[in-house]
């Protein structure tokens, strides 16, 4: 038996017997007696767990100090595979942090997880050597800011920020009611009420230049309206509106489209035999930045079947791309002109 099962069991039947003897708790277990003391001295040192040794009832119990109260052994419910889980949850958030400040708040419980693997034939720090999480394109969210804009969400506050619309190059006072934090594709955004604007929006976090939690209550707005108002649309780009985009992957690339999830709505079906034919994907979107980048990104594996317009400006910004690089030709090409003596 696992020594984490072991410990949950000791404090259980201590719990549910008032007191045990070293000898039945022996038994119970069916370890040795060595093993037994140092599941004990684990317990009470490494754990916290209230467990005294009463010479009247020669037994094992909570101390008085306890008595009355439900203990609970933090962890000890969970199997060294879900402790694990944990540990690699915990180092995903870290990589997603900036600037430590998730990890620094998770920090005492990857210790608490660290104590409870302790001395099992598993290595913590051995698996999280051996994962590696990449996470391209990260744009950094400035620690303070981060902390900001959760303390107003859940303190459900207002939020005063200076905001930058990187788009138009404008910066403008906001003051607003956060209702949600979004993690998509390596940065963090707000759903918040915006009052300027009187509607939902979507602010991305490390374009705020300065934050400050107000003292008045944030406007609530149900989220099941938040679901329906900023999910709808294709990407971080919200919008209740959508219009739908059918695209088709050629072979072989369509066995890898067959298996991704570009929205969670999305609608798929094989054109012929899977293995060997064209994967054709119908998805909604509401602004097609996003959606015609991802696209762009599969190159001559997939085409655009409708609506027209998505087509057409995928198509020109092909034919831009490819501009690019006929002028370059055309630049560092050797010099054609003959020159006769």
């Amino acid at each position: 038996m696992p020594r984490t099962d072991r410990v949950y069991k000791i404090e259980l039947l201590i719990r549910s017997r008032g007191h045990l003897s070293f000898q039945a708790l022996v038994e119970e277990l069916e370890v040795s007696p060595a093993t037994l003391k140092r599941d004990l001295e684990y317990l009470r040192d490494r754990l916290g767990a209230p467990i005294v040794y009463d010479r009247d009832a020669n037994g094992y119990r909570f101390g008085a100090e306890y008595r009355g109260q439900k203990h609970e052994l933090p962890g000890l419910w969970f199997s060294e595979r879900e402790l694990y889980s944990l540990l690699m949850a915990h180092q995903l958030l870290s990589e997603l942090d900036t600037e430590g400040v998730i990890s620094r708040h998770l920090q005492p419980l990857q210790e608490r997880i660290h104590g409870l693997l302790d001395g099992t034939q598993l290595d913590a720090d051995a698996l999280l050597r051996r994962v590696k999480i990449v996470s391209p394109a990260k744009r950094p969210v400035p620690g303070p800011f981060f902390e900001r804009v959760a303390e107003a969400l859940l303190r459900r506050q207002r939020l005063q920020m200076r905001y930058l619309t990187r788009g138009r190059g404008e910066r403008s006072e906001r003051e607003v009611s956060p209702q949600r934090l979004v993690h998509y594709r390596n940065t963090w955004y707000l759903d918040a009420w915006c009052h300027r604007r009187e509607r939902l929006l979507r602010f991305a976090l490390d374009a705020i230049e300065a934050a400050q939690v107000l003292p008045e209550k944030a406007r609530e707005v149900p989220l099941r309206q938040v679901q329906a108002e900023m999910d709808a649309g294709y990407g971080v780009f919200a919008g209740s509106q959508p219009r739908w985009a059918v695209l088709r992957f050629a072979a072989p690339a369509a066995q890898w489209a067959s298996r991704e999830q570009w929205h969670p709505q999305q609608q798929g079906r094989w054109l012929g035999e899977p293995d060997a034919s064209e994967w054709e994907l119908r998805l909604p979107y509401v602004d097609e930045t996003e959606l015609v980048m991802d696209v762009l990104r599969q190159g001559p594996q997939v085409r655009v079947i409708e609506p027209a317009a998505l087509r057409e400006q995928v198509r020109q910004r092909l034919h831009e791309a490819a501009a690019l690089y006929e002028c370059e030709e055309v630049a560092d090409g050797p010099d054609l002109v003959s020159k006769n003596p």
